[in-house]
């Protein structure tokens, strides 16, 4: 039976008891273990990372640039990344799609059908012809950036026009487009006033959740919003797989230790 991505995405979480997604923005140029000197090695690194974390955490996301910038090499990453993880997460390819409805078709047969992503980030500028290409098959999910924790979002996002701002026109259009239970939300960590704002348009879109760590987004109040009747999952990067000294052991423990005060955020 085709189940729908969110459901997919509960049943992952609730299996695993984690809301947890690492983002595998792994950069040759910042590594902090001096063992990793090129892209043999790095790839061998990625790999034991998911291996040591991937009975944690609900999902992963790798940032479609920091493997784009090795052109075809990096690319081969991505696919071993998605051989290595073997359904066993939700894989969420952060590539911030969307553009004219037939390219826009080509982006999700590349993402869903050659690479095999569960889901994938869309850019709305474009507006709805640019989204739905995305949202054909109900198994597969589309995160719609709606409020990013970047200083410069308010340049548009917080744009007020008709009485309302534009992020939330993006959840409203995501709300409408939600037919196959398959469309979230990317909501920053960094705003707590605007997530619950976006929360009273429709508090049963699944969200992906940045900004937590390095950026300064609140945990214990993205938690608490971002679960209110449905699921949401708190991404983080850098405040993971830079932990420590970037060894095995390290990136398993931060990534122990912010599931665990995720879970005890949702349950107390």
């Amino acid at each position: 039976m085709n189940i729908s991505y969110k459901k997919r995405l509960e049943n992952v979480c609730n299996q695993k008891k984690s809301r947890l997604c690492i983002g595998l923005d792994f950069d040759l140029d910042t590594m902090i273990n001096l063992k990793i000197k090129d892209l043999n090695s790095l790839n061998s690194f990625i790999l034991d990372v998911i291996d040591s974390t991937i009975d944690i955490c609900a999902a992963y996301k790798p940032n479609f640039a920091f493997y784009e910038k090795y052109g075809s090499k990096g690319f081969k990453i991505l696919e071993n990344i998605i051989n290595q993880v073997d359904g066993k997460c939700i894989t969420i390819a952060d590539a911030k799609r969307g553009d004219i409805g037939n390219t826009s078709k080509m982006y999700a047969q590349s993402i869903f059908e050659y690479y095999n992503f569960d889901a994938v980030t869309i850019s709305p500028y474009m507006g709805s012809d640019s989204i739905k290409p995305f949202l054909q098959d109900k198994s597969k999910g589309a995160y719609i950036l709606c409020l990013t924790s970047n200083p410069s979002a308010k340049e548009l996002q917080y744009k007020f026009n008709e009485n309302s701002f534009l992020y939330q026109d993006v959840a409203k259009l995501a709300s409408d487009l939600n037919i196959n239970d398959n469309v979230g939300l990317v909501v920053g960590a960094t705003n707590s006033t605007k997530m619950q704002s976006i929360k009273k348009i429709d508090s049963s879109l699944t969200w992906l959740i940045p900004g937590i760590g390095f950026q300064g987004g609140d945990l214990k109040e993205s938690v608490k919003i971002s679960n209110f009747n449905s699921i949401g999952i708190i991404n983080v990067s850098r405040g993971i797989i830079y932990s420590g000294n970037q060894s095995i052991d390290d990136i398993r423990i931060s990534a122990m230790n912010y599931n665990d005060n995720i879970n005890r955020y949702i349950y107390e």
